[in-house]
């Protein structure tokens, strides 16, 4: 049998919500980014070992909707928000909230921002001392994507992220988040760089490659990680990822008790993470 088995107080929790003794936690808004490059390549950062969430796991860059994010004063160029809204099943709000959500976790964790002065560019180089501060202000919440990118003049591209997936932390968790995951290819001329804050390490790594380390013990990876990893090893460019019209699952890992054992599964067949 596949499976996550839960001991201890997460498998008494687990009873508990499965016998309707205790209630899930409500699981917040937020949005991951797969940022990619010719290889194809994906970047991924190590969560520090003292975060209250997945502590040392490879992740995408990501995090909660702030409030902010479904501010209306930010300019947007692609899809409009209710389409972004009909692909992810969320009303109008929500959907604009995500999708700057995106952008904005996106420059907060690998320094890259998609957005450009017009609706057709996008800025070619964010490593200045002046984009810097700009991006500790995002992280210290003194400065809303809104008001950065309004200060200079710049359009939110929209159009450069396509949508990949909807994940959902299970039940038993006491922190939960309703996940959107979103791909985009590196814009030309900029570049990642270790920024620190939550994570300890980065890297650009093929997916094959990544699921390879995560077999081997080298890395740990969620299950939504690493099902996405397995989704992207199937593609040779990057173009023929973003090239691809995906319509999106909501998965949610669930909690089963057989045999006396209680176990976090994903599929009918029980199976969760390396076959």
């Amino acid at each position: 049998m596949g499976g996550i088995p839960l001991p201890g107080e997460l498998g008494e929790r687990a009873r508990d919500i499965l016998a309707g003794r205790a209630d899930p936690v409500p699981a917040r808004d937020a949005a991951t980014v797969v940022v990619l490059r010719e290889g194809p390549e994906v970047y991924l950062l190590r969560r520090k070992a003292s975060m209250a969430f997945a502590a040392g796991a490879y992740v995408f860059p990501g995090g909660s909707v702030d409030p902010r994010d479904a501010d209306q004063a930010v300019a947007w160029a692609g899809p409009p928000p209710a389409a972004w809204g009909r692909v992810f099943r969320a009303d109008e709000k929500t959907a604009r909230g995500l999708v700057c959500a995106a952008v904005r976790e996106t420059f907060e964790e690998s320094g890259v921002l998609l957005a450009g002065s017009s609706p057709h560019s996008v800025v070619d180089d964010t490593t200045g001392d002046d984009w810097e501060a700009d991006r500790l202000a995002l992280i210290g919440r003194t400065l809303s994507l809104a008001d950065v990118l309004g200060r200079r003049g710049l359009v939110l591209r929209a159009d450069l992220l396509r949508p990949w997936a909807h994940w959902i932390t299970p039940e038993i968790e006491s922190r939960r988040y309703d996940t959107r995951f979103f791909v985009a290819a590196l814009p030309p001329g900029q570049r990642t760089r270790d920024v620190g804050g939550e994570a300890d390490q980065v890297a650009w790594v093929r997916p094959g490659e990544a699921i390879g380390q995560a077999d081997r013990g080298e890395i740990f990876l969620m299950p939504p990680t690493r099902r996405t990893l397995s989704e992207l090893a199937a593609y040779e460019k990057v173009a023929d990822v973003l090239a691809v019209e995906r319509e999106i699952v909501t998965v949610m890992p669930r909690v089963v008790e057989v045999g006396g054992e209680v176990r976090l599964v994903l599929d009918d067949d029980y199976r969760f993470g390396p076959a």
